[in-house]
């Protein structure tokens, strides 16, 4: 999770999503690429996120994907970014082996 100003931003199931602090609610929705493990992080008024291999960068007020990068020939793995802790990058590993374990046995 990231937080700018009123808003707290949750990467998760392959989305991005900003909540409003004061009320809970939903403010944007984003769909990125189909990964269920998705990474954040804040620079100024964007939000950067990784999911899939790629990086995407979305406005931080409406959730509008401004641009992305496909990293080609890096792979699909989990985006860390400078400044992330090791605790949210070993969160998302955790997260990814888990959804891959189960998809293996479905």
């Amino acid at each position: 999770m990231v937080q700018l100003a009123d808003r707290q931003f949750v990467g998760l199931g392959g989305h991005v999503v900003a909540v409003d602090l004061p009320s809970g609610t939903d403010l944007w929705r984003t769909k990125l690429k189909g990964s269920d493990v998705v990474t954040l992080s804040i620079a100024g008024d964007r939000i950067l996120a990784g999911a899939g291999g790629e990086l995407f960068c979305l406005d931080s007020a409406t959730g509008t994907i401004l641009w992305r990068n496909r990293l080609k020939g890096l792979g699909t793995g989990i985006l860390a970014f400078a400044g992330s802790g090791d605790e949210t990058v070993a969160a998302a590993h955790a997260a990814q082996q888990a959804a891959r374990a189960a998809a293996a046995t479905a």
